[in-house]
């Protein structure tokens, strides 16, 4: 008897219009395109976890949400968001993640999810440009402009 295994598609549909893509130039450029996606109705709510994904121009392809989670975290699987990554043919990435609270410190999880992802991008050749943490007030911190990338 033949067992039978599931098919897998791949499929990304770019714009081949990329001079209407939004181009990030600064940790600022970034956090305002960011916060123009965002559903600001929910970022005081619960933690989401998203990356940007940018070609090699540093322009935008999309953004894509990796994990909805409660008022205090959400879980990241880096499987998941490599294969958005590689479906996609991103060769770089910006990490943006909520603090409901408001605060702007990263805590010790976002330092560590970072440095793995950072890790295994290096390994993909996926340039981790920065990791955004947002709040609802409209403020964020750049890991990347407090030299923690």
């Amino acid at each position: 008897m033949k067992s039978k295994v599931n098919d897998i598609a791949i499929s990304y549909s770019g714009s081949t219009k990329s001079n209407l893509l939004p181009k990030v130039t600064c940790s600022q450029s970034a956090a305002e395109i960011a916060f123009s996606n965002w559903n600001m109705d929910k970022i005081g709510l619960q933690e989401t976890f998203k990356i940007m994904l940018l070609n090699n121009a540093n322009k935008v392809k999309g953004i894509y949400e990796v994990s909805n989670g409660g008022i205090t975290g959400t879980l990241v699987d880096v499987r998941i968001l490599f294969a958005v990554i590689l479906k996609s043919l991103t060769t770089a990435v910006i990490l943006l993640h909520n603090h409901p609270s408001g605060t702007l410190k990263p805590s010790e999880a976002d330092k560590r999810l970072t440095q793995k992802i950072k890790k295994a991008g290096e390994l993909l050749d996926i340039n981790v440009l920065d990791h955004l943490i947002l709040t609802p007030d409209g403020d964020y911190f750049s890991f990347a402009d407090n030299g923690m990338l």
